[in-house]
């Protein structure tokens, strides 16, 4: 079946994660993807741990589907062939240090005077003008700058997410913005500049709490792993120490969960919790009511009962189960693919669609198609053998 993307070149001057992450859902519909490392030692997140079978997570995670092109860009002989291939191309991407891109000639301005259709997407963590723009922006950094420490956690302690949110983020934005950006090109016949901002990307998911603070009002407080507006929302213990999430959203659902959960109905007209303002601000003495019935429940029948009373509830997976979970097997949701260690298992993206399957090719070696590519450019056996003899390719 033909692929949204199929024949669409994607080139990316990229490592860590987003501008990966980006590319990789791009070679998800179909495009073909070249991404351009160091020779030897590639993207440096191939060195970040070795827990995928010898190779790492990270990469594992966001590499799928690529080719690998070996080129060392302080050699100009090395340059020259990266212009030749994003001369012919339909997107870059990059996530260099600002300005090093432009520094090397591939900035958009230079590069649409010679491929006038090309897209260009720069990834970066503050975006490409302000006082900002040259500081360093690790993933951690924009959670912090971005506020999101400020809502996460314990009221005494904040805490990081326990993924990369913020490369996420601006991964999904540059996705997004090339999709559109393909689409604009098709009704204009040119290319455009994307710029994707790491704190913009956090920045827009960080919203709800933005407007809940509005004009100095009291921000969200930070609550752990409950709710921090709405009660109960949140873990609570059943009597076999496992943990149970719950979660209501309005007055009909309390009152469903003290008939048919705490099976305490008179609780739902309780002047200290017959509204959710209410049962927030007493949410110390409801946790208490709340836990005294769980704990002669195990955790399986703490969800019978919630079941029962339609209320949202779910287990609390570590990310193991996730590999084995029941509704991820049933759906067929993971594929295997291959890499330079073997073949792994990998979680098809989200979003079936009855028109095409997505590609789930291997995870590339470093500069596994240098050759292949090189050859496609034109270089003969004799200007490829000069480029590895120079440590170029």
């Amino acid at each position: 079946m033909v692929r949204p993307l199929d024949g669409i070149t994607v080139v990316s001057l990229e490592h860590a994660i987003a501008a990966p992450f980006c590319t990789r859902q791009l070679a998800d519909l179909g495009a073909r993807v070249i991404k351009v490392e160091r020779p030897g030692s590639g993207d440096f997140a191939r060195g970040y741990d070795t827990r995928t079978q010898g190779l790492a997570s990270h990469f594992v995670w966001t590499n799928r589907s690529k080719e690998s092109l070996a080129l060392d860009l302080k050699q100009p002989q090395a340059l020259a062939a990266l212009k030749d291939l994003v001369a012919k191309a339909d997107v870059l991407v990059q996530n260099l240090a600002p300005g090093a891109a432009a520094r090397m000639g591939l900035g958009f301005e230079a590069l649409s005077e010679r491929n006038p259709r090309l897209i260009v997407c720069d990834i970066s963590g503050y975006g490409d003008d302000g006082p900002y723009r040259d500081k360093k922006a690790y993933d951690l950094l924009i959670q912090s700058e971005a506020g999101f420490l400020s809502v996460t956690g314990t009221p005494e302690q904040p805490c990081k997410a326990g993924n990369s949110i913020a490369d996420i983020a601006a991964g999904m934005y540059a996705y997004s913005s090339v999709l559109a950006a393909l689409l604009q090109r098709d009704r204009t016949g040119k290319g455009s500049r994307i710029d994707v901002s790491m704190l913009e990307a956090l920045g827009e998911w960080m919203g709800f709490p933005m407007y809940y603070a509005y004009e100095g009002q009291t921000p969200p407080r930070r609550n752990g792993a409950s709710h921090a507006t709405i009660y109960p929302y949140g873990p609570f213990q059943a009597g076999d120490g496992k943990t149970v999430m719950l979660g209501l959203q309005n007055e009909r659902e309390w009152k469903a969960f003290c008939d048919k959960v705490l099976r305490q109905p008179e609780l739902a007209t309780d002047p200290r919790f017959d509204a959710n303002p209410r049962r927030s601000e007493n949410s110390a003495v409801l946790e208490a009511i709340i836990l005294a019935t769980f704990r002669s429940l195990t955790a399986e029948q703490v969800i019978e009962r919630l079941e029962d009373a339609q209320i949202a509830n779910a287990h609390v997976n570590d990310v193991g189960d996730l590999w084995n979970h029941p509704q991820l097997k049933a759906r067929e949701r993971f594929r295997t693919v291959g890499s330079p260690t073997g073949p792994v298992e990998a979680l098809l993206p989200p979003g079936a669609n009855s028109s095409f399957d997505y590609r789930m090719d291997p995870v590339p070696a470093v500069g596994e198609h240098s050759e292949a590519i090189l050859r496609e450019l034109g270089r003969n056996s004799e200007e490829i053998a000069a480029l590895r003899d120079a440590g170029a390719t």
